[in-house]
């Protein structure tokens, strides 16, 4: 499968896998879980919540990770201060890089906002370099809507 395709599945499972319900982490932690074991060459994701002006650890899949984020730091508190998704080619060379995985070499961030309103971050990493790319972006966004109607 191709990316597209994979994406078009994990979109299709999407719909159908999160409920309504009034456990928005159950949905995160499902979220997390799908695109862990859908995505190629990746070895972490999972969401960072936004609690009073730091964003903490939320249902994810991987490796132990990083508790709390200042926002504005790192890819995901600078995705969080930004409003808009961060495709990282090479962690390394991003300022301010934290490193919660010395194994991680490419990230997307994707914020999570509803009604203008930032709730926390989808971030997804990968061992390769350049991993990420727009059709990760957009197709991301498109999850992270699925998901919104469901938290």
């Amino acid at each position: 499968m191709n990316k597209n395709e994979i994406y078009n599945e994990i979109l299709k499972m999407a719909k159908d896998l999160f409920i309504e319900n009034i456990y928005p982490t159950t949905n995160m932690a499902n979220a997390s879980a799908l695109l862990f074991n859908s995505l190629k060459n990746i070895n972490w994701a999972g969401f960072y919540l936004l609690d009073n002006n730091e964003l903490i650890l939320g249902p994810f899949q991987g490796k132990i990770a990083c508790t709390k984020i200042k926002i504005g730091k790192g890819v995901c508190g600078t995705s969080a201060r930004l409003r808009e998704t961060i495709i990282v080619p090479n962690v390394h060379e991003f300022p301010g890089h934290i490193a919660c995985d010395s194994s991680s070499n490419s990230e997307i961030v994707v914020p999570i906002i509803k009604n203008e309103i930032l709730i926390g971050v989808l971030d997804i990493d990968s061992f390769e370099f350049n991993n990420f790319d727009e059709i990760d972006k957009t197709n991301l966004e498109n999850f992270i809507n699925i998901l919104l109607n469901h938290i």
